[in-house]
């Protein structure tokens, strides 16, 4: 199978010699048209984007692996700067850590993997993961749930969004043994980053042509802190009256998200729902390998799976999905304006998996075969 698929890059990289770039437009959110991915590429400019890519942890490599081979193929003009970070593999230091910030501020676009966090405590509350975060303020993750024709779940053509505050929440790492056996783990919710994500999912709602925005919490129980949210979440809603708001409390939603999804449009909670909310969404379409993310600042854009697992017991077994990085990687082609080869992969992708004939050791494969058929 390598060799057949060496020959169906080769093939395709022959078919996009051609390609050609469009000039990049820095932005925070990527809003763009969709276009035929049989029309012409467009003109070229004499530059390629340099991407931070972060493979990380589990099957990360793997996926970058067929990620760059797709791109390599298809004449993508993207350079990446690859770098292995990694808390259960001896290789993250601050030195490391500051290598990886200082490549994704100068190139303000990152394609990365899951970086697995130890549950031992070794001095160091805050995982490599988080610290990344902050450091780059990315305050706001984005996954869009989409059915994909060919996989067969309960529910079909589900089309939502979860937008997650990913800076503080319970995952402040704020936590000390005030005496012995007993632990206190500090939640913060502050009015500034909860207004600041409230503002960012009814944003996106309106450029998206979105029509609700639903906030999920626990106020009911956590009156202080998930009220300061519900309550910033509220006062943004006046602005946008264009856009139905809503509330929902978090169990409520779980249940509500695997019977009658489809009352959903956009949802937007703090950092430890999303978490949950994120996984529980991927598994009614397909899964943790078939579903994009992104994560968002005023500056960056890092590009990611939308339910963050390093499924270190697939390694080295050509089992690993890599419909999710690849779909993230097509986002990332939009976001940089290359909107010819964002849709060629994600139609593509698209096409394999609707024609139902391939297991998951075999989509890379198939998805160059596709890509050639669709040029």
């Amino acid at each position: 199978m390598a060799a057949a698929l060496r020959g169906s890059l080769v093939t395709l990289a022959k078919g996009l010699s051609g390609a050609r770039l469009q000039p990049l437009c820095a932005r925070s959110l990527s809003v763009t048209s969709s276009q035929n991915v049989s029309e012409s590429p467009p003109a070229r400019a004499d530059s390629t984007f340099k991407v931070t890519m972060v493979p990380g942890d589990g099957v990360g490599p793997e996926l970058m692996t067929a990620v760059k081979e797709v791109f390599k193929a298809a004449d993508v003009p993207v350079e990446f700067e690859e770098f292995h970070l990694s808390e259960v593999q001896n290789m993250a230091s601050e030195e490391k850590l500051e290598e990886v910030l200082s490549s994704m501020k100068n190139n303000r676009v990152a394609i990365k993997g899951k970086i697995h966090t130890p549950m031992e405590y070794k001095g160091e509350l805050a995982s490599y993961e988080m610290r990344l975060r902050r450091k780059l303020d990315l305050f706001a993750n984005v996954v869009h749930v989409n059915s994909l024709p060919g996989y067969s779940t309960r529910h079909n053509n589900l089309d939502l969004v979860i937008i997650r505050e990913q800076t503080e929440g319970e995952y402040s790492s704020l936590e000390h043994e005030s005496v012995s056996g007993v632990v206190e783990c500090l939640k913060i919710i502050t009015r500034e980053k909860s207004r600041r994500i409230a503002k960012f999912a009814f944003d996106y709602a309106t450029k998206k042509g979105r029509s609700k925005v639903t906030a999920v919490h626990k106020a009911n129980i956590m009156k202080l802190g998930d009220g300061l949210f519900l309550q910033s979440c509220a006062e943004l809603a006046e602005l946008y009256p264009k856009i139905k708001y809503e509330n929902i409390i978090i169990d409520n939603c779980c249940m509500q998200l695997v019977q009658n999804p489809y009352q959903f449009d956009v949802l937007v909670m703090p950092n430890l729902y999303g978490n949950i909310i994120d996984n529980l969404a991927a598994g009614l379409v397909g899964g943790a390998g078939v579903v994009p993310g992104e994560s968002y600042s005023a500056e960056y854009a890092v590009f990611e799976t939308g339910a963050r697992h390093p499924f270190a017991q697939a390694v080295g077994r050509n089992i690993a999905n890599p419909t999710a990085m690849l779909l993230s990687a097509s986002n990332m082609l939009r976001h940089l304006n290359l909107e010819y080869h964002s849709n060629m992969v994600s139609e593509a992708v698209k096409k394999v998996i609707k024609q139902g004939k391939v297991r998951d050791d075999c989509v890379c494969f198939m998805l160059s075969f596709s890509v050639i058929s669709l040029h």
